[in-house]
């Protein structure tokens, strides 16, 4: 019996040290949809019947698509109580940001902007991007057609008002 226990002691020992101290492979995490974002929030996932919101800056309009997210749809339910004024200033020559007033959910991965590139940071402020950059944010939409040159020429380099609407 002594043998018996003197052999198998070793092996108990030896399954007992091997699994509990060493970290277990966890899963990648996925990214849904076809646009690079994620839609975290379940509450409202159904389709949006507006697909597109107009951007009037002074006598200028113009059309942003909308990224297929919650973020998105609670946008345009909010639209749907009336036009949405944002006062936005420059920051770092790049981007127009601007607090929206409100919170809406985020939907945050990491992307890198381009121009015309509509961002919701931090669940409350509107981004409008007319050059590059990368971080994790939520994507709202995208302006059509835009360039640095064009949303330059409208936005300028100094503070600006924004309202958004649904066509």
């Amino acid at each position: 019996m002594k043998r018996l226990m003197i052999f198998f002691l070793p092996l108990v020992m030896g399954f007992t040290a091997c699994g509990d101290d060493e970290p277990q492979p966890q899963p990648l995490p996925t990214v849904q949809g076809g646009n690079g974002s994620s839609d975290n929030n379940e509450n409202n996932n159904e389709p949006m019947d507006t697909k597109t919101i107009s951007i009037r800056v002074g006598s200028q309009t113009l059309t942003m698509t909308l990224a297929d997210n919650s973020s998105a749809r609670a946008l345009v339910d909010k639209l749907k109580e009336g036009d949405l004024t944002v006062n936005m200033q420059d920051y770092s020559n790049f981007e127009k940001v601007g607090p929206l007033g409100f919170s809406l959910p985020t939907n945050d991965t990491q992307i890198t902007t381009g121009p015309g590139d509509v961002i919701l940071y931090q669940g409350s402020n509107l981004v409008i991007y007319y050059d590059r950059n990368s971080w994790s944010f939520t994507r709202l939409g995208k302006i059509e057609g835009a360039t640095s040159q064009n949303l330059l020429s409208v936005l300028g380099y100094s503070d600006v008002t924004v309202t958004l609407s649904i066509k």
